[in-house]
């Protein structure tokens, strides 16, 4: 005598339930770990592209403080006290800054605050503004760009443009420090100092930045870079 064909008892219907809701939940929680990844990652990226922007700019233009030109600051005429301060500094007041008299790179729509007209031989002008080159001159644009930390912001001012346009939001901290000569007529550094007495001596800066993701979907991210002056300040 045969037994009729049962179905499914209790206790293997539970045991399949509980099965699937094991491999539901672990499935859950793959996708939970995935997108997680996928935020953090994104956020870091983020930051990663802020300090890239900012840190490229400010490299750029460390480098070209102080070219006013093919012929040396005393050759100048008419060359403003901005000149022999190409890098300067300030800090307090719950703000930090960075001054740079540099080559004006050729951005669309910037306007220089001074251009130098020279013939590269024995004569140098600085004016106000953009004039034209006569015949034989080149034309050398500068600009003075004023950096300021304040307020969790990172921000951007010219004479031009007095008013601080903000570059960067979300700063945890900006620091800056200065690669001294140990004597004025000599290029290599010796210390670094993020208060100097005497800029003169610098010779490069060292930016070190702090970004915050506002969401808090990753921990803050420092970046640092060193940029050397290629022309002389004196």
């Amino acid at each position: 005598m045969t037994r009729p064909n049962e179905g499914f008892g209790l206790l293997e219907l539970l045991l399949a339930l509980a099965l699937g809701l094991v491999v539901v939940l672990a499935a859950i929680q793959v996708s939970l770990a995935t997108r997680s990844t996928y935020v953090s990652q994104y956020a870091s990226e983020l930051l990663q592209d802020d300090a890239r922007f900012i840190l490229s700019k400010m490299t750029q233009e460390i480098r070209l403080a102080g070219m006013f030109g093919c012929l040396s600051l005393p050759s100048i005429t008419d060359a403003p006290v901005d000149f022999s301060r190409p890098v300067g500094w300030f800090a307090g007041g719950g703000s930090t800054g960075l001054i740079l008299v540099t080559a004006d790179v050729g951005a669309q729509g910037s306007r220089p605050d001074w251009t130098v007209l020279s013939d590269c031989v024995e004569s140098a002008q600085a004016y106000a503004g953009s004039p034209r080159p006569g015949s034989g001159q080149i034309s050398f644009p500068l600009r003075r760009l004023t950096y300021t930390y304040e307020s969790g912001q990172l921000k951007l001012s010219t004479l031009a443009t007095p008013a601080k346009a903000v570059l960067v939001d979300n700063v945890r901290a900006f620091e800056l420090s200065f690669g001294m000569a140990g004597a004025s007529g000599s290029t290599v550094v010796t210390r670094y100092d993020s208060q100097p007495a005497d800029e003169s001596l610098i010779r490069s800066v060292r930016i070190v930045l702090t970004l915050q993701d506002p969401g808090g979907r990753v921990r803050d991210q420092t970046y640092s870079v060193v940029a050397a002056l290629r022309n002389r300040l004196d």
